[in-house]
């Protein structure tokens, strides 16, 4: 695949996705805010009402078909703007939908307060009223926030900054999205290659290295020009952060990040030790990967590239949707033939384009398809990105189509479970369909990296999330330096001595979003080792795993996340998902070195 990234005018249709399940077109979408806007009017009429179940069900239903309502026209909006952030017509649009989405959230506020201003004996009998069976669990939750939830008065005051509090995240997104330029970067032919946010990570695979230290040069380079920016943008979603939980009397930012979710922070401390006491794994990845690359010096921009000269083979889409199928013929039938659909109907953006967002995920709605972005190159990562994005999807399906809308919603913690056993499978499936040593190295390969990057470098993300805002609650200033400083300490720490710490690595963190959604990045890992255990559960336990694993994916949000992973077999109130994990890690390693003196 050609590494120019052509003009979104100039893609084959056929290759974006289909929005009209949203919206048949822009025209359409726009007509929709003022009925949208008539229902957030009708939401003040229950204002000093909500004390009893009738009205409360009654408002839950209103507020719920206005929430879907709203969530077509931001998640539309939103999709719009991801094919071009360069155009101003995508801004726009999701600008307006964010308004739109503030307005709501200032006109809603009133509620929660309201009910839970109840006192106990009343509060106890609404929870218990028949007519509130369908929001049982909904209430369970609102009841979990009662001592931190403010007065109608406060809540309305936080609603009205809603979308002055979210403008970090959207500077920091526009910044590297629409505005931040890479010099090219030269190869070791003296031919130059574009730099931008969706071929980075491809530019550091290529088997040249110069191209590779040249992009890595171009692109941090970038990141330093404005890290006085970027610096500003972060210390204001943490310090936002920070305020909020004491606004809200948590004991910290990371306790009220966790809460909503029914997490202690037990699980996040067990992660980051588990990872720390595996650290020498990690280790001998490093020392591993420099000997079989036969390397002096390992550097930064060596650990993306394949460990096998000449491994890097390419895939057309076609192949890739067929590989996707092949990988999860284990989950059944229905399953295989949800996700031929997913490709048929063009739930998939699949090339990147001029201005397109990079990276990829799935979104969409209640009422709508599943949405996945990706910026497709041939690679096998970029199959394997195909598999997990769907993962999400058909996980985003099974709950729609199993949940009330009010339930349907999973939580972020098991958001990342779907797609990594996707992941798994896909790369179990290529490792039992060969025996070339070449081959299965390429495939070990990717699950090292799978690991490297999921399992050690969320951790260590998570790590320096920790530490920065704790750097804030006690009031240490948070600067580009003292960032870039305890990113670059963490860094070596997580990949050892074996790998040269350059000085473009520190500014790292700058280019990390999701930072600005604080303490999302250990869901990550957790989610990892979770899929370990369930992807190696459904190939090798037979039907009872695959049932269990189904109906976990189809709870939704219709339970505690910790109590849905239970379900399918996966216990967070120890390490042990997070210890098998590892010792899979180190198990992957054995397989390398084995399969190494077969060449």
């Amino acid at each position: 695949m050609s590494k120019t990234i052509r003009e979104r005018k100039d893609l084959d249709p056929q290759y974006m996705w289909d929005l009209s399940s949203l919206y048949q077109s822009d025209a359409e979408w726009e007509n929709a805010l003022p009925e949208i806007d008539a229902d957030i009017q009708k939401l003040a009429a229950y204002q000093g009402k909500l004390k009893n179940a009738k009205t409360i069900r009654a408002f839950f239903d209103l507020d719920t078909e206005l929430s879907r309502k709203l969530s077509n026209y931001y998640c539309y909006a939103s999709l719009r703007n991801c094919e071009d952030t360069r155009s101003n017509d995508g801004k726009a649009m999701e600008s307006k939908a964010y308004m739109i989405y503030a307005k709501y959230a200032q006109a809603v506020s009133f509620a929660e307060p309201e009910i839970l201003a109840m006192d106990e004996t009343a509060l106890a009998a609404v929870v218990k009223d028949e007519a509130l069976a369908p929001y049982a669990f909904v209430m369970q939750k609102l009841l979990d926030e009662k001592p931190h939830v403010l007065s109608g008065k406060e809540e309305a005051l936080l609603a009205a900054f809603t979308e002055v509090l979210g403008a970090p995240g959207k500077i920091s997104e526009n910044l590297q999205d629409a505005d931040l330029r890479f010099n090219q970067a030269m190869d070791s032919k003296g031919e130059s290659h574009e730099v931008t946010q969706s071929n980075y990570i491809l530019l550091q695979m290529d088997e040249d290295r110069v191209l590779r230290k040249h992009a890595f040069e171009s692109f941090y380079k970038g990141f330093k020009e404005h890290i006085n920016t970027f610096g500003a943008t972060y210390n204001a979603c943490v310090k936002e952060a920070v305020a909020s939980a004491q606004v809200r009397h948590y004991a910290s930012s990371r306790a009220m990040s966790m809460a909503d979710e029914h997490v202690p922070e037990q699980v996040y401390d067990g992660l980051i030790e588990t990872v720390r006491k595996y650290m020498p794994a990690m280790y001998r990845y490093v020392h591993l990967r420099k000997k079989i690359l036969d390397l002096d010096e390992l550097h930064y921009y060596d650990v993306y590239t394949p460990l096998i000269p000449g491994s890097s083979k390419k895939y057309t889409y076609t192949e890739a949707q067929q590989m996707v199928l092949d990988a999860v013929r284990p989950l059944g039938e229905a399953y295989v033939n949800r996700v031929k659909q997913a490709f048929i109907d063009r739930w998939i953006d699949v090339y990147p384009n001029v201005g397109k967002r990079g990276g990829a995920f799935s979104s969409g709605t209640y009422d709508s398809n599943p949405y996945i972005l990706t910026n497709f190159t041939g690679t096998l990562d970029s199959v394997s990105t195909i598999a997990h994005e769907m993962g999400h999807s058909q996980h985003t399906w099974l709950s729609n189509h199993t949940q009330a809308p009010q339930n349907a919603d999973y939580t972020l913690f098991v958001a990342e479970v779907a797609s990594t056993v996707n992941e798994n499978l896909l790369v179990e499936q290529l490792l039992a369909k060969t025996t070339e040593p070449r081959e299965r190295l390429a495939l070990f390969n990717h699950y090292l990296e799978g690991f490297k990057g999921t399992v050690f470098r969320q951790t260590m993300f998570a790590e320096f999330e920790k530490d920065a805002h704790a750097m804030a609650e006690k009031g240490e200033a948070l600067t580009p330096e003292s960032l870039s400083g305890l990113y670059k300490q963490l860094i070596h720490d997580y990949f050892g001595d074996a790998l040269i710490i350059d000085d473009e690595v520190q500014y790292e963190w700058a280019r990390i979003p999701h930072f600005y959604r604080p303490f999302y990045v250990y869901k990550y890992a957790t989610s990892y080792c979770a899929a370990v255990a369930l992807s190696e559960a459904i190939l090798n336990d037979g039907q009872e795993a695959v049932t269990k694993y189904l109906e976990f994916l189809s709870m939704g949000g219709s339970a505690y996340p910790l109590d849905e992973l239970k379900h399918a077999g996966v216990d967070f109130t120890t390490t042990a998902p997070m210890e098998r994990a590892l010792m899979k890690f180190n198990q992957i390693l054995d397989d390398v070195e084995e399969t190494l003196k077969q060449i």
